[in-house]
């Protein structure tokens, strides 16, 4: 094992999670120092696609992710154009992995940061996403592939971080065409511009070092490469230690902040999560990087979980802390069914090592 290879991501990992600790001591809620299905939801509902009064506040930390990822591609020379590849495929797995984690209440981001809080609903959901990672990768080794993304122009590539740019604007500019929540976890925030600032950080840092949870599990069962696993892990270990040095480890499953204790649907919804990132070739938080590339498929999966959220809020399908709805139930099942038909009618059958080995080549491209 080489330290010069893992140093980085373990540093990026560790950075990461001291921002999310900072964050949530600045005013974010507890155990959500970042989330991007959360904060996805939260921007939604500032920009009026649902009406949760709740959770409604454009989150910085989303735009400084998207606008970090674009910087650094930009100075490193790996902002490309490119998108085509199943577009209404990808917007229809974007939506169904915003489902899963507003059953579970959290990205695998936030899943990590909720269990280096002491919750333990989130080891119940890392079962979950881990084994919907697993039936991924079975897709994986029997063909399953969305097709080739093409060449597009840098302009192409550009529209979407420059759209992010525009919602920043007018959070600064003119925030009364926003929606602010006045209670609850929207109302709940760190200052705008540490939020920006530490969503630039974490942005340049996972463009850098190509920080995947859903990834890391992954690369780890296919190839035996721990390096992308090495990123959650450092982020646990540092929200741990200091959940622990300030007093805020509470370890249990009830009475956890913005969670519920229902095993089973955390599980499920995890597992819905986990089986859509891999399909789509990255969690949450990695689509988000892709996008700030220029990766317009991306993009078109981070739209699809904006409107996957703002659907979640106005028909009743989100959970909250007192446990998941019978809508929000039926949703996941749904979504299970339609991930399922993806994955079948998308598999070529080039059999196991053909599989493997486009995979572990677009990994040493820098691809997820």
């Amino acid at each position: 094992m080489s330290a010069k290879r893992y140093l980085p991501i373990l540093i990026a990992g560790a950075l990461v999670g001291a921002a999310a600790l900072l964050l949530t001591f600045m005013g974010n809620p507890a155990n959500m120092g970042f989330c991007i299905a959360c904060f996805l939801r939260d921007t939604a509902g500032a920009l009026g696609l649902h009406s949760a009064g709740t959770v409604q506040y454009a989150r910085p930390e989303i735009i400084g992710i998207i606008l970090g990822a674009s910087a650094a591609a930009l100075v490193t020379g790996e902002f490309k154009g490119r998108g085509g590849s199943a577009p209404l495929t990808r917007f229809i797995l974007g939506f169904a992995m915003m489902v899963g984690s507003l059953m579970f209440l959290g990205c695998p981001l936030r899943m990590v940061l909720r269990l280096g809080g002491g919750d333990l609903n989130a080891l119940v959901g890392l079962g979950g996403f881990t084994c919907g990672i697993l039936v991924g990768i079975l897709a994986l080794q029997n063909g399953f592939t969305l097709r080739r993304s093409y060449v597009l122009t840098r302009v192409e590539g550009g529209v979407f971080p420059l759209i992010t740019a525009a919602v920043l604007a007018v959070l600064i500019l003119a925030p009364a065409l926003l929606r602010f929540s006045k209670e609850g976890p929207g109302s709940m925030r760190a200052p705008i511009l540490l939020s920006l600032i530490f969503g630039l950080l974490v942005g340049v840092l996972a463009q850098r070092t190509r920080l995947c949870t859903a990834g890391g599990i992954r690369d780890a069962v296919l190839f035996r490469d721990f390096y992308l696993l090495l990123g959650p892990v450092a982020i646990l270990a540092v929200t741990v230690v200091g959940n622990l040095a300030i007093g805020k480890f509470n370890p249990g499953f009830v009475g956890q902040p913005v969670a519920h204790a229902d095993g089973i649907w955390n599980f499920i919804g995890m597992a819905l999560v986990g089986w859509s990132a891999i399909l789509l070739g990255g969690c949450p938080l990695r689509q988000l990087i892709l996008a700030g590339e220029g990766n317009s498929d991306s993009a078109v999966a981070v739209l699809g979980m904006v409107v996957g959220a703002a659907f979640c809020h106005n028909f009743g399908l989100a959970s909250s802390a007192e446990g998941p709805t019978g809508n929000g139930k039926a949703a996941v099942v749904l979504c299970f069914i339609v991930v399922a038909a993806i994955t079948l009618l998308n598999m070529e059958h080039l059999g196991k090592r053909k599989a493997v080995s486009t995979q572990k080549g677009e990994l040493r491209d820098g691809k997820d």
